[in-house]
């Protein structure tokens, strides 16, 4: 038997607004110009750039005085034109923001133009003396090659490919021969199939020499010993003394293992970073400013103002009037409701940075990694009064520009660690001393984890050889015996 009964549950749900201020929070300056401009292009009541004041608030002024008192009405919804046309509107409607003057440096990087990797290669090709078929071989191979400038595939997975996609039926021999061709093209070591062949053909392009000569014979018989750098084996197995080892793997350091990055035209990696802040030192105080692409100044459209003046001074409304005093109603919301975010997010981007630049003070004004303060989400979160997630949007994509550089707002947060006196210390502050550390060591006998733990414990850091480990891979770099040097 089915029973009744009421049920009270408490929720707490995101208004779309609130939504929207939050996708805008954790929008970088770039994306954000990307979203105001989608913003512009979708909701035409919402404009940018100044306007004449003088002229726009006489004429909001003249709309309020006709209809005071007499507010016009429509059954659907009960919309009250004069809500919309009121004095006490326009600052809602017209707010703008600006806090940076006409004279301020606006910096652009320039971007070159010019053809692409491949078409490089190709354009090399033509003074090949090539049929139609070893042609359309060779252009294949060339679509084959990656951005590094190696061909990831096997030969077989090539001739089945030239098999299908092409109607070309050859065997793997006559694609050795067109490859050989393709890796005489420049830059040297393009079109190889693995690390091993890349540098030796480099080499094999270079003037020989016993230092080339025995670079060459090293990566032929002992790479996997080189490349793990087993220097003993080797000298035992080339018979060479330790001198002529240290000079064929100084040849063999001078070369590109990444042939296709060596292509100036290959500019398809440029990322270019806009600072959403800038901090700079004045008169020995920091001094925070928002760039000033991230406050745009907007206002509702004057057209849709005198649409709805029209509306209220007609005096017979069809239904066609008033399906558009709808579709204005929603759209004069939706820009109200940008305009307000965009300012909101102005106010919680400048704060959270405000709150995290005197934070770090000591940081920002000596530039000493080892000064930063242990800082999490929580503790700017708590300073400021907002939520953590609202910290993290702001933190997480945004950079900053300092006296020392551009950097990520996210990387001046750190846990804590104990040293030896008790005190919380930074594990930014660690890790630069491990750097420093291993920067120092005697390269022919690196460091051990256990011996850098054991010499950070001398300066104060009592920390686990798995910690340190941690750390190491952090920072990028390699166990000690991939750092070992003759």
């Amino acid at each position: 038997m089915l029973k009744q009964y009421l049920q009270f549950k408490l929720s707490q749900k995101l208004s779309p607004q609130q939504i929207q201020l939050m996708k805008l929070i954790q929008l970088p300056t770039q994306a954000f110009e990307q979203r105001l401009k989608q913003e512009l292009e979708e909701n035409p009541a919402l404009e940018d750039g100044k306007e004449e004041n003088d002229t726009i608030d006489n004429e909001y002024d003249d709309v309020f005085d006709e209809g005071e008192g007499d507010s016009e009405n429509i059954n659907t919804e009960d919309i009250n034109i004069d809500d919309y046309l009121s004095d006490d509107e326009i600052p809602d409607y017209r707010t703008k923001a600006n806090n940076y003057s006409a004279d301020d440096d606006e910096k652009s990087v320039p971007y070159a133009a010019g053809i692409s990797f491949n078409q490089y290669l190709i354009s090399q090709l033509n003074t090949s003396y090539l049929n139609d078929e070893e042609w359309s071989i060779a252009e294949f191979l060339v679509g084959s090659i990656d951005e590094n400038g190696y061909i990831r595939r096997s030969i077989a997975d090539i001739m089945d490919d030239l098999a299908f996609t092409q109607n070309i039926y050859t065997e793997e021999k006559t694609i050795k021969k067109i490859l050989h061709i393709v890796q005489e093209l420049d830059p040297p070591g393009v079109a190889s199939r693995s690390l091993e062949e890349c540098l030796i053909i480099q080499l094999k392009r270079k003037e020989l020499n016993p230092n080339v000569e025995m670079a060459i014979a090293i990566l032929e018989k002992s790479f996997e010993q080189f490349t793990k750098k087993h220097y003993k084996k080797l000298i035992q197995k080339h018979n060479v003394t330790e001198e002529e080892l240290k000079e064929a793997i100084s040849e063999i350091e001078k070369l590109n293992p990444k042939p296709g990055g060596s292509y100036a035209g290959n500019n398809k990696m440029i990322e270019h970073v806009v600072p959403d802040f800038s901090i700079k030192i004045v008169e020995g105080e920091l001094e925070l400013s928002l760039n000033g692409r991230n406050a745009p100044e907007l206002h509702v459209s004057r057209e849709y103002s005198n649409m709805l003046k029209g509306y209220k001074d007609a005096k017979k409304k069809s239904k066609s009037q008033k399906d558009t005093v709808m579709f204005i109603k929603q759209k004069l919301d939706a820009a109200k409701w940008f305009i307000d975010a965009i300012r909101q997010r102005q106010q919680t981007l400048f704060i959270t940075m405000n709150s995290i630049m005197h934070y770090q003070k000591e940081y920002f004004l000596t530039g000493d990694e080892r000064n930063l303060r242990p800082m999490i989400l929580k503790d700017i979160a708590d300073e400021i009064e907002m939520d953590v997630s609202t910290v993290s949007r702001v933190a997480n994509s945004k950079y900053v520009d300092t006296p020392y550089g551009t950097k990520l707002i996210k990387e001046y947060f750190s846990e804590s660690m104990k040293n030896d006196q008790g005190e919380d210390v930074s594990t930014k502050e660690i890790k630069k001393i491990l750097e420093t550390v291993i920067g120092e060591e005697e390269k022919k006998k690196p460091l051990t984890d256990d011996k850098l733990a054991a010499t950070l414990k001398e300066k104060g850091y009592p920390i686990a050889r798995r910690t340190v480990a941690k750390y190491r891979e952090q920072l990028d770099i390699p166990v000690a015996r991939l750092r070992k040097q003759i």
